[in-house]
């Protein structure tokens, strides 16, 4: 907890003086500490995409980058910035960051952190981008801006990986505060649930409901605000309801011409070409478009893929030839009455959707008409594609933030907060609480117990163990006894795409055999390299299991 407090108290002004940079080329898009803050990871996350193609996010880049920033923030005297917060608003901004502090400081539990955040961030950090790198393991194809901005940092001003911790701080409660848009407290206890790993999921929440809110005060930065919404979908994509909303609201509400849009419209191709060098198409794990690139992942792999994505839209409680006999009314039924807590959130989906509709219908509010329609191109993109409820949950908070940012004052605010945080800091400090009353919540059973070292420093856990192995040019390693990757040495694969290769007959290869950055592609396996993979599984799996 201490080690996270130092490294806000490090990040801040490097962030703040990273975003006066970006101000004076493209000016404010937000009023205040927290909308120099807000430039500042635009710029850097944006500045280290396009280095990683060429070099590692090693500590080189992570000391240049704090050296410039705190140079401009002592040089433009960006410290006076926080003599605008009153008393009571500094004690409430120390309130607030102790309990997020704290939540921070607890294991990673969350599945994606193991074999995927760390994974990604490793390959960052040693080599940067890699061509073809879903072809070792399809889930490091993703990438996400957010891990690049996480790998540059991790280094040295944040190696626990907390980055989350450090955005709810110095961004949420500070731009709630500056504000005064006090309904975003309520928010601030669900996302404690996400700040212990670097997840995509927190920030893009936090950046939505921050812009969703200046659309609504009907800001006029109309290049910035269509800019970062587009940074948030590169984020993650299925916030693609964002950029929409700015786009409509830049068009039809400010009448902004296509001149205001190119910044966005720039970082949209940034997304594209770094999906296209580590995946092989534009968007990930979609294959659209397909440019025929060498490095593209194996066609089997992505049918795979697939089929995976659709069985979890059903919580993994049918095969996939059982729902490809669904009906379109048993696609619905089965969806909605799934067993266990994901029925439930379904179904509130479903009706949340609906009450937003009469709202939005009863309102006859443009902005609010242009939310609805945001929303719902979304809903029915993630129904199609796969609705598992991890991509639709910023709903939830954007239909809070509409329905109800007029009645909630500071009072009820800081009361609903306080009750909240209460109770999901219960959640993590006893985790049996969720695994006795929530049992079908599958990531409360990976939730590690509080440690008292958790004061000082946040808990990890070990590297895991490893085996070496070869197949046909490529040396890897395997974590032993472990599913995931996690920080096992590069280059490291999954024992689940090892088994999964070698059952389709391929297996990933380098292009250059004397250097990892040059990528990987697939190849088919003669009948030594088959013998070879043979033997990899039998090493991890001797008894086939």
């Amino acid at each position: 907890m201490i080690l996270l407090l130092l490294s806000t108290l490090l990040l801040i002004p490097v962030l703040m003086g990273t975003g006066k940079i970006v101000e004076n080329f493209s000016g404010k898009l937000i009023e205040g500490i927290s909308g120099k803050i807000l430039l500042g990871i635009l710029g850097i996350s944006l500045s280290w995409t396009i280095l990683a193609f060429f070099i590692p996010l090693n500590h080189y880049v992570e000391f240049s980058t704090i050296a410039i920033g705190l140079v401009y923030f002592f040089k433009d005297k960006l410290y006076k910035d926080f003599t605008a917060f009153s008393k009571k608003d500094f004690s409430l901004i120390c309130l607030v960051s102790l309990i997020i502090l704290f939540s921070g400081s607890f294991y990673p539990y969350i599945l994606d952190h193991f074999g995927y955040y760390v994974p990604t961030i490793k390959w960052l950090k040693e080599l940067g981008l890699v061509k073809g790198i879903s072809n070792l393991d399809l889930t490091l194809g993703q990438m996400s801006v957010w891990h690049i901005f996480q790998a540059g940092f991790s280094n040295f001003s944040d190696p626990f990986l907390r980055i989350n911790s450090v955005v709810l701080i110095i961004i949420y409660t500070l731009y709630i505060i500056e504000k005064k848009s006090w309904i975003q407290l309520c928010v601030i206890p669900v996302l404690l649930l996400f700040c212990q790993s670097p997840s995509p999921d927190l920030p893009v929440i936090v950046f939505a409901l921050i812009i969703l809110n200046e659309i609504l005060k009907q800001n006029k930065q109309t290049s910035l605000l269509f800019a970062f919404s587009v940074f948030v979908f590169i984020i993650k994509p299925t916030m693609i309801w964002l950029p929409v909303l700015s786009f409509l609201y830049s068009v039809f509400i400010l009448k902004s011409n296509l001149k205001n849009l190119i910044f966005g419209i720039l970082i949209g191709f940034l997304f594209f070409i770094k999906n296209i060098y580590t995946f092989g198409y534009p968007v990930f794990p979609v294959s659209i478009i397909d440019l025929g690139v060498s490095w593209k992942p194996n066609p089997e792999v992505l049918k795979i893929s697939s089929q995976f994505a659709i069985r979890k839209t059903y919580d993994m409680q049918y095969s996939y030839e059982e729902i490809q006999k669904f009906s379109t009314i048993d696609y619905i039924r089965n969806w909605l009455f799934l067993n266990g807590i994901k029925a439930k959130i379904n179904l509130l989906f479903i009706v949340s959707l609906i009450i937003f509709v009469v709202f939005t219908f009863i309102k006859k509010n443009r902005i609010i008409t242009f939310i609805c329609i945001s929303l719902i191109v979304k809903s029915v993109l993630v129904l199609l594609f796969s609705a598992q409820y991890r991509f639709f949950m910023d709903v939830f908070f954007v239909i809070f933030f509409i329905l109800f940012r007029d009645y909630f004052n500071q009072k009820k605010s800081v009361a609903v907060f306080s009750v909240l945080s209460i109770l999901f800091i219960s959640f993590l400090t006893f985790p049996n609480i969720l695994q006795t009353y929530f049992p079908s919540f599958n990531p409360g059973s990976f939730m590690g117990k509080f440690k008292k070292k958790q004061m000082y420093k946040p808990s990890v856990y070990e590297s895991t163990k490893f085996d070496s192995f070869r197949v046909g040019n490529l040396n890897f390693h395997v974590s032993a006894n472990y599913p995931f990757n996690y920080d096992s040495k590069l280059p490291a694969i999954s024992a689940g795409y090892v088994s999964q290769d070698e059952k389709l007959g391929i297996f990933p290869q380098l292009i250059d055999d004397k250097n990892l950055k040059k990528g990987f592609v697939w190849k088919k396996l003669n009948n030594q390299e088959k013998k070879q993979a043979k033997s990899v599984i039998y090493t991890i799996n001797p008894l086939g299991k």
